[in-house]
Protein backbone atom coordinates (compact mmCIF):
# COMPACT_ATOMS: atom_id res chain seq x y z
CA UNK A 1 0.00 0.00 0.00
CA UNK A 2 1.26 3.87 -1.66
CA UNK A 3 2.24 5.33 2.12
CA UNK A 4 0.96 8.95 2.40
CA UNK A 5 3.52 11.54 4.34
CA UNK A 6 2.17 14.47 5.42
CA UNK A 7 4.00 17.97 7.01
CA UNK A 8 6.35 17.14 10.43
CA UNK A 9 3.76 19.59 12.15
CA UNK A 10 1.12 16.80 11.65
CA UNK A 11 0.98 14.26 14.44
CA UNK A 12 0.09 11.10 12.88
CA UNK A 13 0.46 10.04 9.08
CA UNK A 14 -2.55 7.86 7.80
CA UNK A 15 -3.25 5.92 4.31
CA UNK A 16 -5.74 5.64 2.48
CA UNK A 17 -9.48 5.83 4.18
CA UNK A 18 -11.21 2.56 5.67
CA UNK A 19 -8.40 0.39 5.38
CA UNK A 20 -8.38 -2.83 6.58
CA UNK A 21 -4.10 -3.08 7.32
CA UNK A 22 -1.79 -1.97 9.77
CA UNK A 23 0.19 0.17 7.13
CA UNK A 24 -0.24 3.37 9.27
CA UNK A 25 2.76 6.00 9.00
CA UNK A 26 3.58 7.91 12.40
CA UNK A 27 4.95 10.96 12.26
CA UNK A 28 6.07 12.47 15.70
CA UNK A 29 4.60 16.19 16.51
CA UNK A 30 6.67 19.06 16.77
CA UNK A 31 4.44 21.42 19.06
CA UNK A 32 2.16 22.67 15.94
CA UNK A 33 -0.35 23.88 18.78
CA UNK A 34 1.72 26.91 20.76
CA UNK A 35 0.45 27.68 24.19
CA UNK A 36 -1.00 30.51 23.20
CA UNK A 37 -3.79 29.20 20.78
CA UNK A 38 -6.59 29.15 22.20
CA UNK A 39 -9.66 26.96 21.21
CA UNK A 40 -13.31 28.86 22.00
CA UNK A 41 -15.62 26.03 20.88
CA UNK A 42 -13.93 23.34 22.50
CA UNK A 43 -14.16 25.25 25.58
CA UNK A 44 -17.62 26.78 25.32
CA UNK A 45 -18.64 22.85 24.79
CA UNK A 46 -16.97 20.98 27.05
CA UNK A 47 -15.58 23.36 30.28
CA UNK A 48 -13.03 22.09 32.39
CA UNK A 49 -13.97 18.56 31.43
CA UNK A 50 -11.33 18.86 28.50
CA UNK A 51 -8.06 20.85 28.65
CA UNK A 52 -6.11 20.80 25.57
CA UNK A 53 -3.33 22.53 27.22
CA UNK A 54 -2.91 20.11 30.15
CA UNK A 55 -3.69 16.38 28.57
CA UNK A 56 -4.47 13.48 30.70
CA UNK A 57 -1.42 11.15 30.12
CA UNK A 58 -2.67 8.47 27.45
CA UNK A 59 1.15 7.68 25.68
CA UNK A 60 3.29 7.26 29.04
CA UNK A 61 0.80 5.25 31.52
CA UNK A 62 2.48 2.76 33.69
CA UNK A 63 2.26 -1.14 32.87
CA UNK A 64 3.59 -3.53 35.00
CA UNK A 65 7.53 -5.24 33.50
CA UNK A 66 5.87 -8.56 33.38
CA UNK A 67 3.37 -7.63 30.69
CA UNK A 68 5.25 -8.54 27.74
CA UNK A 69 2.63 -8.77 25.14
CA UNK A 70 1.33 -5.90 22.84
CA UNK A 71 -0.40 -5.38 19.22
CA UNK A 72 -0.12 -1.97 19.15
CA UNK A 73 0.84 -1.53 16.19
CA UNK A 74 2.25 1.87 13.96
CA UNK A 75 -0.46 3.63 15.60
CA UNK A 76 0.80 4.69 18.81
CA UNK A 77 -0.41 6.14 21.75
CA UNK A 78 -0.49 9.85 22.02
CA UNK A 79 -1.99 12.47 24.33
CA UNK A 80 -3.74 14.64 21.47
CA UNK A 81 -4.71 11.66 19.97
CA UNK A 82 -5.74 9.83 22.09
CA UNK A 83 -8.04 12.87 23.70
CA UNK A 84 -9.50 13.41 19.86
CA UNK A 85 -10.41 9.44 20.28
CA UNK A 86 -12.19 10.34 23.68
CA UNK A 87 -14.47 13.13 22.35
CA UNK A 88 -15.27 10.84 19.13
CA UNK A 89 -15.81 7.78 21.73
CA UNK A 90 -18.40 9.47 23.54
CA UNK A 91 -20.34 11.74 20.80
CA UNK A 92 -23.59 10.84 19.90
CA UNK A 93 -23.28 12.89 16.76
CA UNK A 94 -21.53 10.22 15.21
CA UNK A 95 -24.93 8.34 15.13
CA UNK A 96 -27.22 9.90 12.39
CA UNK A 97 -30.25 10.54 14.72
CA UNK A 98 -28.01 11.86 16.93
CA UNK A 99 -29.18 9.35 19.49
CA UNK A 100 -26.11 6.71 19.86
CA UNK A 101 -22.09 7.30 20.81
CA UNK A 102 -19.49 3.98 20.75
CA UNK A 103 -20.01 4.71 24.81
CA UNK A 104 -23.64 3.68 24.74
CA UNK A 105 -22.18 0.37 23.77
CA UNK A 106 -19.02 0.52 25.67
CA UNK A 107 -19.66 1.90 29.31
CA UNK A 108 -17.05 3.13 31.79
CA UNK A 109 -18.66 1.61 34.93
CA UNK A 110 -19.26 -1.81 33.07
CA UNK A 111 -15.60 -2.10 32.19
CA UNK A 112 -16.31 -0.76 29.00
CA UNK A 113 -18.71 -3.53 28.00
CA UNK A 114 -22.70 -3.32 28.43
CA UNK A 115 -25.17 -5.03 31.14
CA UNK A 116 -27.94 -5.48 28.35
CA UNK A 117 -27.74 -8.66 26.51
CA UNK A 118 -27.76 -7.07 23.25
CA UNK A 119 -27.27 -3.36 22.95
CA UNK A 120 -29.73 -0.73 21.28
CA UNK A 121 -28.66 1.07 18.03
CA UNK A 122 -30.64 3.38 15.83
CA UNK A 123 -32.56 0.64 14.17
CA UNK A 124 -32.73 -1.84 16.82
CA UNK A 125 -30.20 -4.58 18.67
CA UNK A 126 -26.93 -6.36 17.78
CA UNK A 127 -26.54 -9.45 16.80
CA UNK A 128 -23.85 -9.82 19.41
CA UNK A 129 -22.89 -8.73 23.07
CA UNK A 130 -20.95 -5.96 23.01
CA UNK A 131 -17.53 -6.83 23.95
CA UNK A 132 -15.35 -5.47 27.09
CA UNK A 133 -12.67 -3.23 26.14
CA UNK A 134 -10.17 -3.55 28.33
CA UNK A 135 -6.43 -4.06 27.89
CA UNK A 136 -7.01 -4.53 23.89
CA UNK A 137 -3.17 -4.12 23.27
CA UNK A 138 -1.99 -6.25 25.57
CA UNK A 139 -2.38 -9.15 23.80
CA UNK A 140 -1.01 -11.04 20.39
CA UNK A 141 -4.44 -11.37 18.79
CA UNK A 142 -4.58 -8.32 16.70
CA UNK A 143 -8.21 -9.37 14.82
CA UNK A 144 -11.56 -7.81 15.88
CA UNK A 145 -14.81 -8.13 16.55
CA UNK A 146 -16.07 -11.99 17.95
CA UNK A 147 -15.81 -13.40 14.12
CA UNK A 148 -12.25 -11.64 14.08
CA UNK A 149 -13.70 -10.03 10.90
CA UNK A 150 -11.67 -6.46 11.64
CA UNK A 151 -8.04 -7.38 11.09
CA UNK A 152 -7.08 -4.12 12.94
CA UNK A 153 -8.58 -2.08 16.01
CA UNK A 154 -8.58 0.91 13.93
CA UNK A 155 -10.10 -0.82 10.89
CA UNK A 156 -12.80 -1.94 13.50
CA UNK A 157 -13.92 1.62 15.19
CA UNK A 158 -15.61 2.27 12.52
CA UNK A 159 -17.55 -0.14 11.27
CA UNK A 160 -20.40 0.21 14.19
CA UNK A 161 -20.90 3.68 12.70
CA UNK A 162 -20.88 2.06 9.19
CA UNK A 163 -23.57 -0.05 10.55
CA UNK A 164 -27.26 0.24 9.49
CA UNK A 165 -28.03 -1.14 12.85
CA UNK A 166 -25.56 0.62 15.11
CA UNK A 167 -25.21 4.15 13.78
CA UNK A 168 -26.71 4.32 11.14
CA UNK A 169 -24.29 5.56 8.46
CA UNK A 170 -23.95 2.37 6.02
CA UNK A 171 -24.90 4.02 2.83
CA UNK A 172 -27.86 1.11 2.38
CA UNK A 173 -31.37 0.90 3.92
CA UNK A 174 -31.69 4.94 3.06
CA UNK A 175 -28.81 5.71 5.72
CA UNK A 176 -26.48 8.81 4.51
CA UNK A 177 -22.94 6.81 3.86
CA UNK A 178 -19.95 7.49 5.46
CA UNK A 179 -19.14 11.47 3.46
CA UNK A 180 -22.34 11.93 5.12
CA UNK A 181 -20.69 11.87 8.83
CA UNK A 182 -17.70 13.70 7.32
CA UNK A 183 -20.05 16.70 5.75
CA UNK A 184 -22.04 16.53 9.04
CA UNK A 185 -18.55 16.80 11.55
CA UNK A 186 -17.74 19.90 9.52
CA UNK A 187 -20.58 21.66 10.40
CA UNK A 188 -19.40 20.86 14.11
CA UNK A 189 -16.84 23.89 14.94
CA UNK A 190 -14.96 21.88 17.89
CA UNK A 191 -14.11 19.80 15.30
CA UNK A 192 -12.43 21.83 13.54
CA UNK A 193 -10.37 22.61 16.26
CA UNK A 194 -9.84 19.47 17.56
CA UNK A 195 -8.43 18.05 14.35
CA UNK A 196 -6.20 21.15 13.85
CA UNK A 197 -4.92 20.58 16.99
CA UNK A 198 -4.29 17.07 16.64
CA UNK A 199 -3.07 16.83 12.67
CA UNK A 200 -2.78 20.34 12.21
CA UNK A 201 -5.48 20.83 9.68
CA UNK A 202 -8.97 20.56 9.77
CA UNK A 203 -9.25 18.28 7.22
CA UNK A 204 -11.80 15.73 8.61
CA UNK A 205 -10.92 11.64 6.87
CA UNK A 206 -11.88 8.42 8.05
CA UNK A 207 -8.50 7.28 8.59
CA UNK A 208 -7.87 10.27 11.04
CA UNK A 209 -11.13 9.27 13.42
CA UNK A 210 -10.35 5.55 12.82
CA UNK A 211 -6.71 6.65 14.10
CA UNK A 212 -7.81 8.95 17.37
CA UNK A 213 -10.72 6.09 18.18
CA UNK A 214 -8.44 3.21 17.95
CA UNK A 215 -5.55 5.50 20.02
CA UNK A 216 -8.44 6.04 23.13
CA UNK A 217 -9.31 1.98 23.30
CA UNK A 218 -5.62 1.24 23.17
CA UNK A 219 -5.16 3.77 26.18
CA UNK A 220 -8.02 1.81 28.68
CA UNK A 221 -5.53 -0.56 30.81
CA UNK A 222 -6.21 -1.93 34.06
CA UNK A 223 -3.04 -3.46 35.92
CA UNK A 224 -4.17 -2.47 39.53
CA UNK A 225 -5.84 -5.30 40.79
CA UNK A 226 -5.25 -7.89 43.67
CA UNK A 227 -3.50 -10.08 40.93
CA UNK A 228 -1.11 -7.38 39.93
CA UNK A 229 -0.08 -6.73 43.53
CA UNK A 230 0.64 -10.37 44.12
CA UNK A 231 2.42 -10.38 40.94
CA UNK A 232 4.64 -7.65 41.59
CA UNK A 233 6.04 -9.48 44.59
CA UNK A 234 7.19 -12.75 43.04
CA UNK A 235 9.51 -14.65 40.19
CA UNK A 236 6.49 -16.53 38.26
CA UNK A 237 3.09 -17.07 38.15
CA UNK A 238 3.71 -20.52 39.66
CA UNK A 239 4.75 -19.19 43.01
CA UNK A 240 2.22 -18.82 45.27
CA UNK A 241 1.28 -15.14 45.63
CA UNK A 242 1.86 -13.55 49.39
CA UNK A 243 -1.37 -11.97 49.29
CA UNK A 244 -3.87 -13.99 48.28
CA UNK A 245 -5.71 -16.28 50.14
CA UNK A 246 -5.03 -20.28 50.35
CA UNK A 247 -8.20 -20.35 48.78
CA UNK A 248 -7.31 -17.43 45.50
CA UNK A 249 -4.19 -19.46 45.45
CA UNK A 250 -5.45 -22.58 44.92
CA UNK A 251 -7.89 -21.10 42.17
CA UNK A 252 -5.14 -19.52 40.61
CA UNK A 253 -2.91 -23.40 40.90
CA UNK A 254 -6.39 -24.79 39.05
CA UNK A 255 -6.64 -21.96 36.29
CA UNK A 256 -3.12 -22.59 35.21
CA UNK A 257 -2.80 -26.17 35.80
CA UNK A 258 -3.57 -28.59 32.80
CA UNK A 259 -6.19 -31.44 32.76
CA UNK A 260 -5.20 -35.03 32.42
CA UNK A 261 -7.89 -36.61 30.11
CA UNK A 262 -8.34 -40.48 29.79
CA UNK A 263 -9.28 -41.82 25.98
CA UNK A 264 -13.18 -40.99 26.78
CA UNK A 265 -11.97 -37.28 27.78
CA UNK A 266 -12.70 -37.65 30.95
CA UNK A 267 -10.19 -35.46 33.52
CA UNK A 268 -8.43 -37.96 36.07
CA UNK A 269 -6.25 -35.33 37.54
CA UNK A 270 -4.30 -31.70 37.22
CA UNK A 271 -6.74 -28.44 36.58
CA UNK A 272 -8.57 -27.05 34.29
CA UNK A 273 -6.37 -25.89 32.24
CA UNK A 274 -7.63 -22.11 32.02
CA UNK A 275 -4.48 -20.58 31.02
CA UNK A 276 -4.59 -22.93 27.92
CA UNK A 277 -6.48 -20.19 26.06
CA UNK A 278 -6.45 -16.97 28.32
CA UNK A 279 -2.41 -17.41 29.57
CA UNK A 280 -1.46 -14.90 32.20
CA UNK A 281 -0.68 -12.52 33.06
CA UNK A 282 -2.59 -10.41 29.96
CA UNK A 283 -5.52 -13.25 30.49
CA UNK A 284 -5.81 -12.20 26.63
CA UNK A 285 -6.95 -15.06 23.74
CA UNK A 286 -4.84 -16.92 22.13
CA UNK A 287 -5.42 -15.90 18.49
CA UNK A 288 -5.35 -19.99 17.21
CA UNK A 289 -8.39 -20.40 19.27
CA UNK A 290 -11.58 -21.49 18.22
CA UNK A 291 -15.24 -21.78 18.93
CA UNK A 292 -15.39 -22.29 22.95
CA UNK A 293 -18.05 -24.65 23.00
CA UNK A 294 -20.94 -22.04 22.35
CA UNK A 295 -22.53 -22.10 18.87
CA UNK A 296 -25.45 -20.02 19.47
CA UNK A 297 -26.71 -16.46 19.10
CA UNK A 298 -28.73 -13.94 20.43
CA UNK A 299 -31.03 -13.72 17.29
CA UNK A 300 -31.47 -17.83 17.11
CA UNK A 301 -29.32 -20.03 14.83
CA UNK A 302 -25.76 -21.13 14.99
CA UNK A 303 -23.00 -18.76 15.83
CA UNK A 304 -19.92 -21.07 15.07
CA UNK A 305 -17.60 -18.58 13.53
CA UNK A 306 -16.71 -17.10 17.16
CA UNK A 307 -12.72 -17.52 18.02
CA UNK A 308 -11.97 -13.79 19.53
CA UNK A 309 -12.53 -13.31 23.71
CA UNK A 310 -11.70 -9.94 25.46
CA UNK A 311 -8.85 -10.15 28.20
CA UNK A 312 -10.21 -11.93 31.54
CA UNK A 313 -9.65 -9.02 33.20
CA UNK A 314 -12.38 -7.09 35.21
CA UNK A 315 -14.94 -9.98 34.61
CA UNK A 316 -16.70 -8.53 37.21
CA UNK A 317 -16.25 -5.99 39.72
CA UNK A 318 -13.88 -6.34 42.54
CA UNK A 319 -16.98 -6.91 45.08
CA UNK A 320 -18.13 -9.47 42.29
CA UNK A 321 -20.78 -7.73 40.49
CA UNK A 322 -20.88 -8.79 36.63
CA UNK A 323 -19.98 -6.44 34.01
CA UNK A 324 -23.03 -7.60 32.05
CA UNK A 325 -23.75 -10.87 30.73
CA UNK A 326 -20.60 -12.60 29.09
CA UNK A 327 -20.12 -14.72 25.61
CA UNK A 328 -21.13 -13.00 22.14
CA UNK A 329 -24.82 -14.32 23.45
CA UNK A 330 -24.97 -12.83 26.76
CA UNK A 331 -25.83 -16.56 27.79
CA UNK A 332 -23.69 -16.67 30.66
CA UNK A 333 -24.28 -14.46 33.84
CA UNK A 334 -22.05 -15.34 36.45
CA UNK A 335 -18.23 -16.73 36.87
CA UNK A 336 -19.76 -19.74 38.25
CA UNK A 337 -21.76 -20.58 34.89
CA UNK A 338 -18.75 -19.29 32.78
CA UNK A 339 -16.55 -22.03 34.58
CA UNK A 340 -19.72 -24.44 34.47
CA UNK A 341 -19.75 -24.19 30.86
CA UNK A 342 -16.20 -26.03 30.28
CA UNK A 343 -17.51 -28.55 32.26
CA UNK A 344 -19.22 -31.08 30.22
CA UNK A 345 -18.57 -30.65 25.80
CA UNK A 346 -19.77 -33.55 25.01
CA UNK A 347 -22.88 -32.43 22.92
CA UNK A 348 -21.01 -29.79 21.79
CA UNK A 349 -18.22 -31.70 20.26
CA UNK A 350 -20.81 -33.91 18.27
CA UNK A 351 -22.41 -30.64 17.01
CA UNK A 352 -20.18 -27.64 16.79
CA UNK A 353 -17.95 -28.03 13.67
CA UNK A 354 -15.26 -25.55 14.82
CA UNK A 355 -14.81 -26.03 18.44
CA UNK A 356 -11.74 -25.79 19.85
CA UNK A 357 -9.28 -28.77 19.94
CA UNK A 358 -8.19 -28.27 23.31
CA UNK A 359 -11.97 -28.82 24.62
CA UNK A 360 -12.01 -31.48 22.65
CA UNK A 361 -9.31 -34.71 23.49
CA UNK A 362 -8.77 -37.25 21.84
CA UNK A 363 -11.45 -35.99 19.67
CA UNK A 364 -14.23 -36.35 22.65
CA UNK A 365 -15.88 -32.99 24.36
CA UNK A 366 -13.94 -32.49 27.60
CA UNK A 367 -15.96 -33.96 31.01
CA UNK A 368 -13.95 -32.04 34.00
CA UNK A 369 -16.08 -33.46 36.77
CA UNK A 370 -15.94 -30.16 38.61
CA UNK A 371 -16.65 -30.14 42.25
CA UNK A 372 -17.59 -27.14 44.19
CA UNK A 373 -14.34 -26.57 46.01
CA UNK A 374 -12.30 -26.31 42.46
CA UNK A 375 -15.11 -23.92 41.63
CA UNK A 376 -15.37 -21.58 43.91
CA UNK A 377 -11.79 -20.97 43.86
CA UNK A 378 -11.28 -20.45 40.27
CA UNK A 379 -13.99 -17.97 40.94
CA UNK A 380 -12.25 -16.53 44.11
CA UNK A 381 -8.85 -16.30 41.74
CA UNK A 382 -10.82 -14.85 38.51
CA UNK A 383 -12.11 -11.89 40.91
CA UNK A 384 -8.78 -10.81 42.06
CA UNK A 385 -8.06 -10.03 38.29
CA UNK A 386 -10.76 -6.87 38.58
CA UNK A 387 -9.03 -3.68 39.72
CA UNK A 388 -10.66 -0.34 39.98
CA UNK A 389 -9.23 2.86 38.33
CA UNK A 390 -10.32 1.82 35.09
CA UNK A 391 -13.75 2.21 36.41
CA UNK A 392 -13.69 5.90 37.53
CA UNK A 393 -10.48 7.49 35.72
CA UNK A 394 -11.79 10.74 34.48
CA UNK A 395 -9.42 10.44 31.01
CA UNK A 396 -11.79 7.67 29.78
CA UNK A 397 -14.84 9.10 31.21
CA UNK A 398 -16.95 11.30 28.95
CA UNK A 399 -15.64 14.66 28.29
CA UNK A 400 -19.39 16.21 27.35
CA UNK A 401 -20.57 18.71 30.35
CA UNK A 402 -23.72 16.69 31.99
CA UNK A 403 -27.18 18.06 30.55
Amino acid sequence: MKKVFLLPLILLGFTSCNSDSDDYTVIPNSNSNPETATYPNVEATFGTKLDLKNLYNYANQTVPNYITKSNVGSNLITDKGATLGRVLFYDKNLSSNNQIACASCHQQANAFSDTNLASTGINGSTDRHSMRLINNRFAIERKFFWDERAATLEFQTTQPIRNHVEMGFSGTNVDMDFNGLITKMNTIPYYKELFKFVYGTEEITETKIQLALAQFVKSIQSFDSKYDVGRAQVANENTPFPNFTTQENNGKNIFMTPPVFDASGNRTSGGLGCAGCHAAPEFDIDPNSRNNGIGGSINGGPDFTVTRAPSLRDLVKTDGTTNGPMMHTGVISTLQAAIGHYGNLTNAALNNPNLDNRLKPNGVGQQLHLTATEVNAVIAFLRTLSGTNVYTDPKWSSPFKQP
